[in-house]
């Protein structure tokens, strides 16, 4: 590196700096603790900043948000209300019945001509995420089977939880599952059910049938649990050292406390220092170095746009989530577990360890992928989830995926 490279990397590492030190004086504790998971992302911050200024940050965002796809499917919409009358928005894309005979060479590689089973597919999305994080996987399927995709509460489009804003509660994983049994008596009262669940999506699935195991018995002929985990999170080191996670540990349930009161302020601090958020998030969403900016970009406007109060509100439902037991009522239909062995939240190690409780599912690791691997390998995840869908029933048994993406030399199978 020459001598003005090297002094251009100090000053930018200064200036990350100094964005992080005013976060800190905004939000006192609270910038402590978003400084240690925030020192990875720092670096990297600071080496964009060497070669791109400001404004040219700011004019790459907006032509991505312009010409990017992704998140822009819609359905038909439908409104569900929770057991505390929350309303949780969710959409449905029918089964098109001019589709079969005009499929793509694509989509008959995947599913046939024939029309598929009536079989309900239900996608639960992640923390801090939306309905739209199944973007890729909701293309491949869309006319093609029955699907419905909702956004958990205080997400997407559904409204604020009731219990939250009226009672002050912090959301658990156990009212998440009720949500879910609320969206699919609206949503799909009659017929068969597959459930796809990411993250915190795949906690609600688990929390649906700890408390619905008639539900799970007679209705639902597969699942898929992507990038999720049945409990002991409260041991995930975020990648971090020893030092940095305990502390992290020790600090963060008080800092959100504390941030989520003083919400005004801290959207303000976001936004001042989107720079290093959009490090952040692409740190513990991705795997891969050349993953697409756009799809990049995609995932930091999601995550940027969960209020930082509801991130509060979530986050304490993690360490008392603990659902080993109810995954023995899967134990009769196709299962795919798939996760990202560079996944930094929740560690494909928690994938395995529900694969061994579930001897006869599918597990399927990606390397080069993190948390957000629907997104980053989506071909991998749509070709596993077409196959499952064979599996139930849902789609013609004929039917072949080995034509659409490749699973063999970019996944591997437990």
């Amino acid at each position: 590196m020459s001598e003005s490279s090297a002094e251009a990397a100090v000053a930018a590492v200064a200036s990350a700096s100094e964005a992080a030190a005013g976060w800190r004086r905004a939000t006192g504790l609270a910038g402590a603790a978003i400084g240690v998971i925030a020192a990875g992302a720092a670096a990297g911050v600071a080496i964009e900043r060497m070669t791109v200024g400001r404004g040219m940050r700011q004019k790459a965002r907006l032509a991505l948000d312009s010409a990017g796809p992704y998140g822009s499917l819609r359905g038909t919409p439908g409104k569900a209300y929770a057991d505390d009358g929350t309303e949780l928005y969710y959409e449905v894309d029918d089964v098109d019945p001019e589709s079969a005979p005009a499929l793509s060479p694509r989509r008959r590689r995947l599913f046939g001509r024939k029309a598929p089973a009536p079989v309900t597919v239900v996608f639960s999305h992640g923390y801090c995420l939306s309905q739209d994080s199944w973007h890729f996987q909701r293309a491949a399927l869309r006319g093609v089977v029955r699907t419905v995709h909702w956004d958990q509460r205080s997400h997407g489009r559904s409204a604020r939880g009731v219990a939250q804003t009226q009672e002050g509660r912090h959301v658990d994983i156990e009212q998440l599952g009720r949500d879910l049994k609320a969206v699919i008596d609206a949503a799909a009262p009659e017929g068969p059910l597959v459930l796809v669940g990411h993250s915190m999506g795949g906690m609600t699935v688990m929390a649906l049938a700890d408390q619905y195991p008639e539900l799970i018995r007679e209705r639902v002929v597969a699942t898929a649990l992507v990038g999720t985990s049945s409990g002991r999170l409260g041991e995930v080191n975020f990648g971090l050292p020893v030092a940095g996670v305990n502390a992290v540990r020790r600090v963060l349930p008080g800092v959100l406390k504390a941030l989520g009161q003083r919400a005004e302020l801290v959207e303000k601090g976001r936004r001042a220092t989107a720079d290093l958020f959009a490090g952040i998030i692409k740190r513990y969403s991705f795997s891969s170095r050349d993953v697409d900016p756009a799809i990049a970009r995609f995932a930091e406007r999601m995550i940027e746009g969960t209020p930082i109060d509801v991130v509060a509100e979530f986050y304490p439902a993690f360490a008392d989530h603990d659902k080993t037991e109810a995954l023995a009522l899967f134990t009769d239909m196709p299962v795919l577990v798939l996760a990202g062995v560079g996944d930094l939240v929740t560690p494909s190690e928690h994938s395995e360890a529900i694969a061994d409780l579930l001897p006869e599912s599918e597990l399927v690791l990606v390397p080069d992928a993190g948390h957000l691997v629907m997104l980053e390998h989506p071909e991998v995840v749509t070709d596993r989830l077409a196959d499952l869908l064979t599996r139930a029933g849902a789609v013609p048994a004929g039917a072949t995926v080995s034509g659409y993406g490749s699973t063999s030399s970019t996944a591997r199978r437990g």
